[in-house]
């Protein structure tokens, strides 16, 4: 399985294995990316890990498509 996450291109930070101090980068700079990704994202306890995985990854391919200022990117792994 593949795991994504929304990232700004100017964050040194891996938020997969240094997410606190992504996050505090990412708040610090005012991007706030779990919020965004949280308002676009359709994630449920209903769905499989699976499926709420997909649901990100489609959620943070949608914030690039209209990231018209080219701030965030998408970083993944195989888990």
């Amino acid at each position: 399985m593949r795991e994504c996450r929304l990232t700004t291109t100017d964050n040194p930070f891996d938020p997969f294995d240094q997410f606190e101090s992504w996050f505090l980068f990412d708040a610090e700079k005012g991007y706030n990316s779990c919020d965004y990704l949280g308002r676009i994202a359709h994630t449920s306890d209903s769905l499989t890990d699976e499926e709420n995985e997909q649901a990100i990854e489609d959620a943070i391919d949608e914030i690039i498509k209209y990231d018209f200022m080219n701030v965030y990117k998408k970083v993944s792994r195989e888990v």
